[in-house]
């Protein structure tokens, strides 16, 4: 710690160049994290997260009710602190898939849900958003012992936007309406806006209950129904999400949750004829599988995929809010996140002191177990553990300068350590492929064209951030950037209201707002003769 107080000092002073930099990497390499908290502790909310974990029904939901699944088979859901099992699940297949839309169709065709006023929609989505506050903590528990996010995250985003998603929604079910439209003759012409039908909806693990509020609320308020397939990894808030809209009146057949493997039961939602519409959020990879199979269907399909997004620093800004806000953009939710600003392009004007600092603020960002005050908890699980752990090393070997982190962290569970790499090159596999973990990389840049130029160069269009105080050069780059989402001063704002998805291989289709209900309707238009109307 006596070396990063010297650190500080050398970056108040304006004392950085490159040889300070490479002094700091050495120093902050052996960063000892015995200072860091433990990562496995026995503490209350763990305790209270075991206990609901183990409440929850081991089963499939199809039409209202809880169901083995046809194989008889179970799947492990798997504490990312321990790398243990905490409780099995039903293991959904094509069989169990076929159920749920068939349970799906009935309550579609027969049942009251697209047949009751959207008003009264609308009153048992806000009911549901009731009852998640009223079960927030244990919402946010079940989602740390599954996931691995820190609870404080669980409590101040993940349970609150998904709450707030549900009422935003519960608002626009009896404002989805179609138009009268003047035409030539006496005509009476209009539109109506009406349900697709029966919506296969298949979610990730990094924001497991978000990730269903964001599906579930548009399509439910525009009069669908649903089978939703959580990631096999986190299904414990979306069976407690389940029981929750049982309680409170949704009625059978209108929510089904599939668990079970994307091969098997992620494939069977992708392919299956008796759904209308399919909703995919994760990977560009499985991303296209969805969206073959829906093109073989010629049914409609939403992506929201990954993304490579850039981070551009002006030499005008407050370096230090600026290394807090990229650092935030990288490391939040351990960079389990698709608009994750993993390309930070800093002017060189201001580089070596915002290197400098970022590696400090990495050094410092704690990491350990969830349930107790970390910034940082362990990665989902071994696949993407590893998988992180091949991009560090990539990283080392194509020459970027490891600044800090760069191992695991801990002997047990799926933590890594918080990795800044500095003088990163466009070429090399961690500036170009999606790492979604705790990997900053920051590269150098000197004129606007150029880092334009180099900022649009990917295959990804998720998001991208802009860090100046000058206007003009803020609407250059905001109209410029090819990404579904700028931000400005500031990272990782998600409002309901506001549309979220990407360009290029980052996604078809938004999310939230408005602009996800045109994912969940289609357009149909009428046309009445009128026999002498007063006024056409």
């Amino acid at each position: 710690m006596a070396a990063l107080t010297a650190a500080r000092a050398c970056v108040r002073s304006g004392l950085v160049n490159n040889g300070f930099i490479a002094a700091l990497s050495g120093i902050v390499q052996n960063y000892s994290s015995a200072a860091q908290p433990a990562f496995v502790g026995e503490t209350k909310h763990f305790q209270d997260a075991l206990l609901y974990a183990k409440r929850l029904p081991a089963k499939l939901f199809i039409d209202g009710k809880w169901q083995d699944a046809v194989s008889g088979r179970t799947i492990a859901v798997v504490d990312p602190r321990t790398e243990e099992t905490v409780i099995e699940v039903a293991e959904g297949d094509a069989a169990d898939v076929d159920k749920a839309v068939k349970a799906a169709r009935k309550a579609f065709d027969f049942g009251p849900w697209p047949r009751m006023t959207a008003k009264e929609r609308g009153r048992l989505l806000y009911k549901l958003a009731d009852a998640m506050e009223a079960a927030a903590e244990e919402l946010a528990v079940l989602e740390t012992l599954d996931n691995g996010k820190p609870i404080s995250y669980s409590r101040a985003a993940d349970v609150p936007l998904s709450i707030d998603h549900f009422r935003y929604y519960a608002g626009w079910a009896d404002k989805i309406h179609g138009k009268t439209i003047p035409v030539d003759g006496p005509y009476l012409a209009y539109t109506l806006h009406e349900p697709i039908g029966v919506v296969g909806q298949i979610i990730p693990w990094n924001f497991p209950l978000l990730m269903a509020a964001w599906k579930l609320g548009p399509a439910l308020a525009a009069g669908n129904t649903v089978v939703l397939k959580p990631a096999e990894q986190t299904p414990m808030t979306a069976l407690r999400l389940a029981q929750l809209a049982q309680e409170v009146g949704i009625p059978d057949g209108v929510i089904n949750i599939i668990t079970g493997l994307g091969p098997t039961a992620g494939a069977a939602v992708a392919t299956h004829k008796g759904i209308d519409k399919t909703a995919f959020t994760g990977s560009t990879e499985v991303g296209r599988i969805v969206a073959r199979a829906a093109a073989e269907q010629l049914k409609p399909c939403t992506l929201e995929l990954g993304g490579k997004s850039p981070i551009i620093v002006c030499p005008d800004v407050d370096v230090d809010k600026a290394v807090a806000d990229a650092h935030m953009a990288l490391f939040f939710n351990h960079g389990q996140c698709c608009a994750a600003g993993s390309r930070v392009f800093v002017h060189e004007a201001v580089y070596d002191a915002f290197v400098a600092k970022s590696t400090e603020a990495a050094a410092n960002r704690k990491v350990g177990d969830p349930f107790s005050h970390v910034d940082q908890g362990p990665q989902v699980d071994n696949e993407q553990f590893a998988k992180v752990m091949s991009y560090i090393d990539s990283g080392k070997r194509d020459g970027a300068r490891l600044m800090v982190g760069g191992k695991r962290a801990g002997s047990r569970g799926y933590y890594i350590e918080p990795t800044v790499f500095a003088d990163v090159h466009d070429h090399m596999k961690i500036a170009r492929e999606e790492i979604f973990g705790p990997v900053q990389s920051i590269m150098k840049w000197k004129t606007l064209d150029e880092v334009i130029a180099r900022a649009n160069n990917t295959n990804y269009g998720l998001a991208a951030g802009v860090f100046s105080n000058n206007i003009n050069t803020v609407n250059t780059l905001t109209r410029a950037l090819r990404s579904g989402t700028v931000w400005v001063n500031c990272y990782n704002l998600y409002d309901g209201a506001v549309p979220f998805g990407g360009y290029k291989e980052s996604g078809i289709g938004r999310e939230k707002g408005e602009y996800a209900l045109s994912n969940y309707t289609q357009v149909k238009a009428v046309y009445v003769p009128l026999e002498s109307p007063a006024w056409r």
